[in-house]
This record gives C-alpha cells, structure tokens and sequence, in this order.
C-alpha cells in the first residue's frame, strides 16, 4: 500500500496551502482512542507511526493510563516531533539491559521476561517511577510513603520535557484522559475544552494503585481510570454533536483469547477480560441507541408538521442530521511467550515488538481501502483486522 492514504483525493489544505491532514469522504474528524495497558502501550506508538506515514492525523486524542501518556504526546506536540518525541518517551523508559543474549526459543524469552518485570518491581522504570524510600507496608499510616508502593516523580519529569502542555490548551486537539476521584469512585475525563491541561492531569489517568500514588488535583484526589473503566471510546460517543467520525480505538487487552492451561494463563486471562472493558458492548449499545432515534425520526416523518408539538419539531430536526462513526479497532494479540506480567515487562526488546506489532496492524487495517469509508447512512460500523470482516 502506498504510504499515503488517497492523499491527492481527500486530503486539506490549510491556510498556508500546506496539507494538513487526510480525511475520507464526509468525515468531520478522526479520533485516536487509547486503552491502557502499561508496557504494551508501545503497540500504540506502533499503531500512530503507520497513521502519521499515511498522511491520518487526529483532530481529537482520548486515553487511560498509558494511553493518555501517549495521547499527552501527540496532541502535545506539532506533527513534526510527535513521532520523535514518542521514540523518546519509550527508549527512555525501557533503557535498561536485561540480559545482553536471550537464545532463541519461547523457554528463553520466557525466563527474559520474567527477570525483566522482577527488575520493574524491584528497581521500577528510568524516567517513569522508582521505589519509594520506605516501604508502603512499613510505612505509618498517613504518610506520603504509606499509599503506594512507587514514586512518580520521574514521569512528572519526563511529560515536563516530552510535552508542550501549552499546546494542548491552544485546543487544536481535542484530547481528554481519564481519571478515578478516590473518595467519590466517580470516573472522570480531564477535557482541553474544559479546563487547563497540566502534567497532573496525565499522571492522574495513570495512576494505578496500589503501585503508583494517587494524585491531588485541586481538592480531589484521583487514580488511573482504568480500575473502572480501560477504554475512554464512551467520552467521544457521549458527545451528541453531530459529527461524522472516523475512530481508531486502539486496545492493548484483548476480550477474546484462548482457554487457560495452568495458572499463569488462568492470571493472564483474567487481566485481559478485566481490562478490555468491553469495548464491543459500548458499540453495541450505541449502535442499539442510533437505531431507536433513526426509527423515532421515521415516525415523527409520518405526522403532518402542524400536528406536531414544539418539542417534537425540535426533535424532528436534531434527528435529521445523526452522525456516522466508522470504528477501526486495533488490539494488541499476546505473544505465546508472554505471561501475566506482559504489562510490566519494560524491556526495549519487547518495546521494539510491540511497536512493531502495532505498525504491521495498522499498515494491514489501512490496505483495507474500504474500511476507511463512511457508513452511508447514520450509523455505526466497526472494522477488526483480526477478525477480518465487518461487525
């Protein structure tokens, strides 16, 4: 496939005559959606370099935990350095050597990985978090240390230097992250329209207990929203504003996966369904939603207009103009030798895979030219190129 989508035939100019983005045929924006998933969150970086090749730019960047990390960056960032700066980001927080040899074989990268995230526990991840200086368990109830059992400080830094926050509050992006308030258990997105976007913000949505402190923002305080829910596709479905979408939901746990055999795969399993937060449901119910309005407008199309309420006219017009969402989901498919550690297993060989992975997915999703089109009528429609057929 070419590496630019359809470019000469769809693609905008800006004021400058500059082209500034592709977009299909009756499409008002694309949307980067980003699970979490910690480690494999490079599948993500993966997934936006083979977008940014063809030319596909979002105009609005969601994410939890490790994706609102990743989303920060792009929409923090000109398309010039977005890619540059998630290079970074990654290299930085998977520079550590492992072992300087793995032989070749699943038994071997087995035993790699497993000393790798043994190594996370017990030294945390450069430029991401460190252990805190008293343990959690022996630390006096009230103090900073007592609440989880890592630091944060480093990622603080490193968003600080990876991310222009000021460009993410020009609003050029949409972008919104998601975040638990720990006394309410409400869940909550942190939105550029609707407050001042700040490296907190970030480390709010991706922090994770009981290993990473939750984090004060004003005079609440919050934990990664993925412990209620790991995919933040609901915040864009939630806004009734009438445009047509093309939405790349980019998910690291897949709900579907094979029957446990012993009890890594038994913990492994449970992750994954726990953390792939129903994506399809959420379409589902929206789909479900869409048709009902689509046959509310038909009936309201029966009635002369003179027999209609205010309201009911009302309604009539904002049912005449429905949005179209064309989803395009990516998910992250394990490896035969990764356990239930996989999202702390921070070693740049499996970095480096699973950028690779999300490349490949995404240049194989973007060959399926049809994929890309816009449902014809009101609707919603999702692409799977793991399952290879419509949904």
């Amino acid at each position: 496939m070419d590496q630019r989508v359809d470019a000469n035939k769809h693609t905008h100019a800006g004021p400058d005559g500059s082209v500034v983005g592709w977009k299909p045929a009756r499409c008002d924006r694309i949307a980067l959606i980003f699970q979490g998933g910690g480690a494999l969150g490079a599948y993500q970086a993966g997934v936006y370099e083979a977008l940014h090749e063809a030319g596909i730019e979002p105009d609005w960047v969601t994410g939890v935990s490790i994706g609102a990390i990743n989303a920060a960056i792009i929409a923090g960032n000109s398309r010039e350095k977005r890619l540059e700066r998630l290079r970074e980001f990654w290299r930085r927080i998977t520079d550590r050597t492992v072992w300087h040899y793995t032989p070749d074989g699943d038994v071997y990268r087995r035993a790699r990985n497993a000393t790798s995230s043994m190594m996370t526990m017990m030294l945390g991840q450069p430029g991401f978090f460190k252990p805190q200086s008293m343990n959690a368990w022996m630390s006096p109830a009230g103090a900073a240390t007592a609440t989880s059992f890592y630091d944060a400080g480093p990622l603080k830094e490193t968003l600080e230097d990876l991310v222009d926050f000021s460009m993410i509050n020009d609003r050029a992006c949409r972008f919104a992250v998601g975040a638990v308030n720990v006394l309410t258990g409400n869940f909550i997105y942190f939105d550029n329209t609707e407050e001042t976007i700040a490296a907190e913000h970030v480390m709010a949505s991706g922090a994770l207990p009981p290993a990473l402190p939750m984090v004060k923002i004003g005079t609440d305080y919050y934990w990664d929203g993925g412990i209620v829910s790991n995919t933040p596709l609901q915040h864009l479905l939630d806004h009734d504003d009438r445009k047509d979408t093309l939405v790349f939901q980019v998910d690291l746990f897949s709900a579907r996966g094979a029957l446990p055999r012993d009890m890594h795969d038994v913990l492994g399993r449970q992750k994954d369904i726990v953390y792939s937060s129903r994506t399809r449901h959420n379409t589902d119910v929206y789909r479900n939603l869409q048709t009902w309005k689509m046959r509310l407008k038909k009936a309201l199309d029966r009635l002369p207009d003179d027999q209609l309420t205010d309201e009911e006219r009302r309604l009539k017009d904002e049912l005449s103009d429905l949005p179209s969402i064309n989803i395009i989901h990516l998910i992250y498919q394990q490896k035969a030798y990764e356990g239930h550690a996989k999202d702390y297993e921070f070693s740049g060989t499996s970095m480096r895979e699973h950028w690779q992975s999300g490349y490949e997915d995404t240049k194989r999703t973007l060959a399926h030219r049809r994929w890309l089109e816009m449902p014809a009528d009101s609707g919603l429609v999702v692409h799977d190129v793991h399952r290879l057929r419509d949904s």
